[in-house]
């Protein structure tokens, strides 16, 4: 029998030499090159009005192509395409409104309702923990999209916060977005 010492694993000596890419090391790298897009803010409207908004744009798409989990009567919720965790989903009014306040009564009561109903989804699928609900009102408050009002439900586990996004700067996702989608669709 191999002691504790003679069964560690080696680390691994392979290094890939690739002209330009800096002083060559131990670490591994993950790269994430879709991410860019975000970063960059590339197909971000650059103004206030409904043209060009993406949450106007996915409405009138099917809802697999726009990863729409479910529709209402005056909502819709999606899959945000840059997730904090696995699950983070959108609510949506069909309306191009930016602010909470402009919202009618009928739409703030289905907001609030899907988000109610995303979570027990969620939790129902995923054995979420807890959640992150909110709205980023204006580009000061981080919305990415300021001029299509969406609240953010984002999924969270105990430990869920690792050593990626704090050493990396990285979050990795266990499921591709589509396959989330329809685990979420089916279950709503």
């Amino acid at each position: 029998m191999a002691s504790d010492d003679e069964s560690r694993e080696e680390p691994r000596e392979e290094f890939v030499e690739q002209d330009g890419v800096g002083v060559t090391d131990q670490l591994q790298r993950l790269w994430t090159p879709h991410r860019l897009a975000y970063i960059k803010g590339e197909n971000k409207p650059d103004g206030d009005g409904e043209s060009g908004c993406p949450f106007c744009r996915l409405a009138g798409l099917d809802d697999e192509s726009a990863l729409i989990v479910a529709r209402g009567e005056s909502v819709y919720a999606v899959l945000n395409l840059y997730p904090y965790n696995p699950g983070h989903l959108m609510v949506v009014p069909y309306r191009h409104v930016a602010d909470y306040t402009d919202l009618t009564a009928e739409e703030t009561a289905e907001v609030a309702d899907f988000t109610k109903h995303a979570m027990r989804v969620i939790r129902s699928v995923s054995g979420a923990h807890g959640f992150n609900i909110g709205l980023n009102q204006g580009v000061a408050a981080g919305a990415g999209i300021a001029a299509h009002l969406h609240q953010h439900v984002v999924p969270r586990w105990g430990g869920d916060s690792n050593f990626m996004p704090v050493v990396g700067h990285t979050k990795v996702l266990p499921q591709l977005l589509g396959e989330t989608r329809t685990l979420l669709a089916d279950a709503w």
